[in-house]
């Protein structure tokens, strides 16, 4: 089974870091975040890859084309110009890179890589968000459901306390900072997708937004399935999000490192 990356997107909302590189490739502990989330899929068994590029793919390109080499202790004899390889601490992945197209929307990304899963179950999610999903336990959950999507259901910390207020006088009657469940739950990714999903994509419409009509339409048919993941969830859509990761691994509490 393989796993499709989306990470083709701009990422304006972290322009601090993405002006020369595309988000995907924003470091936590000196690696990519696509890293981290590869690994997550690598400890379940998930070995192949695809990735959906667009922004800067030359940069995701090149980070792959020499991971070996990267990643290896070797010896370079400049006199005869040879090359011996003494230790690989390389990964076993295979990594298929498309060309997704700059401005291309996520639906019209997912359509572009219909003929790299071979008309077979595949794994896809976001390449800005890493997890301790139990990878394994999320596909099972797939099958026993007979949907031809599930995704990831997610609900997040409060951001702000909630208050209770005494509307007669304005007196706050209980405070809780920062509520665990005081919201609905949302798409965290980490979908696992039948290849009849393809129906739900246009052909050749670059303009397709994956979470919009395609997910809409698979629900409304009851052909769509939610794990509920109650553990750990982080995007890093902002700055401080890749700040906060990245003291997460520092300080060796990480809960997305189940590898």
């Amino acid at each position: 089974m393989k796993a499709v990356i989306l990470a083709g997107g701009f990422g304006s909302r972290l322009s601090e870091a993405t002006y020369s590189i595309p988000k995907p490739m924003v470091e936590i502990g000196g690696k990519p975040i696509i890293w981290h989330i590869m690994k997550i899929y690598s400890h379940y068994g998930i070995n192949e890859f695809v990735i959906c590029c667009g922004y800067k793919q030359y940069v995701i390109k090149e980070y792959f084309a020499n991971y070996f080499r990267h990643n290896c202790d070797m010896t370079v004899d400049l006199s005869n110009n040879t090359t011996i390889i003494h230790d690989n601490h390389s990964e076993k992945w295979k990594v298929t890179m498309v060309d997704t197209g700059l401005n291309t929307m996520t639906g019209g990304r997912v359509k572009r890589i219909e003929p790299y899963v071979d008309n077979e179950r595949f794994l896809l999610t976001y390449g800005d968000g890493v997890a301790d999903i139990n990878i394994t336990d999320l596909i099972n959950s797939h099958e026993d459901s007979k949907a031809i999507l599930s995704l990831t259901a997610y609900r997040p910390i409060g951001k702000f306390g909630l208050l209770q207020i005494n509307p007669e006088n304005n007196m706050v009657k209980s405070f809780l900072e920062k509520p665990k469940e005081d919201g609905d739950w949302i798409n965290a990714g980490y979908f696992v997708c039948e290849p009849d999903i393809f129906n739900y994509l246009p052909e050749k419409d670059d303009t397709c937004v994956f979470e919009k009509d395609p997910l809409e339409h698979i629900a409304a048919d009851g052909k769509m399935y939610a794990y509920k993941h109650t553990g750990f969830w982080k995007p890093m859509d902002m700055l401080r999000d890749n700040v906060e990761l990245n003291n997460m691994w520092d300080e060796n509490k990480a809960p997305w490192k189940v590898w």
